[in-house]
């Protein structure tokens, strides 16, 4: 029992077996408890080099964490990930696609709405009502996120392009009390869920063994207002909306294409940096670069717990 836990749950990693569709689980000297699993669970376990690690058993449900370890993918290009409050931004010099998320404005909104509408003066229901409809907030946005970042990944795997995602850590600070901003627009800004759509990206490239480069902040920096043409700084103008315009190439670009086209070519130095060099009795050429290699890429990766229906 985990002293911080709100509720009943046993979570275990020894004694326990998967056999004939049900998982087993030591009560006794010599005596087990049987709870089923579903055909899905069955069907996930059963995969080439997947283990489960460990079982959390609560009064409703059960959950299984699991392990795979995935060969890597050679990659032989790059992919920028550009993620915005509306949209996911992901491609390169070939081709860039966007994912719209403006459904997860609407729920935030929505959800803003139902909690203030509640006027009752009792600390601990609103506490319990804000929770309730928050879970419930998490739960519609994180699936219309699984539904981009999966898109994206099995892009990538078919075009075997290594993923570069930005760093954008401390963005909340731009949207804090006392910037000159509305308290609507600062609400929705702080209600834009960047992160999960990185660690969705993360999980789904890593259990299939796909690469993952991550920029450094300085090196993030002016991916969206770099010409990826010329290197110039591009020139806004507010009856653009999120375009963006060079004065030297005399073009209009939008602002989330750029991001995701320069965010793929930075990844693109690191990728060929961290690559073994290249024999010239192959018929190859030798660059000599400066060693700044990629952080390791581990394959191996807890997954997201599958969880069962209730447990009668």
């Amino acid at each position: 029992m985990c002293p911080y836990s709100t509720r009943p749950q046993l979570v275990s990693c020894y004694g326990f077996k998967i056999e004939n569709r049900f998982l087993r689980i030591p009560t006794a000297r010599g005596r087990r408890s049987a709870l089923p699993l579903t055909q899905h669970t069955m069907e996930v376990i059963s995969q080439p080099g997947v283990t489960v690690r460990s079982f959390t058993l609560t009064p409703h449900s059960l959950s299984l964490c699991i392990a795979r370890e995935s060969p890597e993918i050679e990659c032989i290009y790059t992919t920028g990930v550009d993620r915005n409050l509306r949209n996911l931004t992901a491609g390169n010099d070939r081709e860039v696609l966007r994912y719209d998320l403006s459904k997860t404005v609407g729920i935030a909104k929505t959800t803003e709405r139902i909690v203030a509408s509640f006027k009752r003066d009792d600390a601990r229901l609103r506490r319990r009502v804000s929770s309730k409809y928050g879970g419930r907030r998490r739960d519609r946005t994180s699936q219309i996120l699984h539904k981009a970042t999966k898109a994206i990944v099995v892009k990538a795997v078919e075009r075997r392009e290594a993923i570069v995602l930005e760093d954008i850590r401390g963005i909340r600070s731009l949207y804090r009390r006392g910037n000159w901003q509305g308290r609507k627009y600062r609400g929705k800004m702080n209600a834009w869920s960047f992160s999960q759509a990185q660690k969705q990206i993360e999980y789904k490239a890593r259990w299939v063994g796909l690469p993952l480069i991550r920029l450094s902040r300085r090196e993030t920096r002016g991916s969206s207002t770099t010409c990826p043409r010329c290197g110039e700084r591009l020139q806004s103008d507010k009856r653009l909306e999120r375009k963006l315009w060079c004065e030297k190439c005399r073009m209009v670009m939008d602002r989330d294409q750029v991001a995701a086209v320069n965010l793929a070519r930075r990844g693109r130095v690191r990728f060929a940096r961290s690559r073994p060099p290249i024999n010239e009795a192959q018929g190859g050429t030798v660059e000599a670069v400066k060693a700044n290699p990629m952080p390791t890429v581990i394959p191996g990766v807890d997954a997201p717990k599958l969880t069962c229906p209730p447990i009668s």
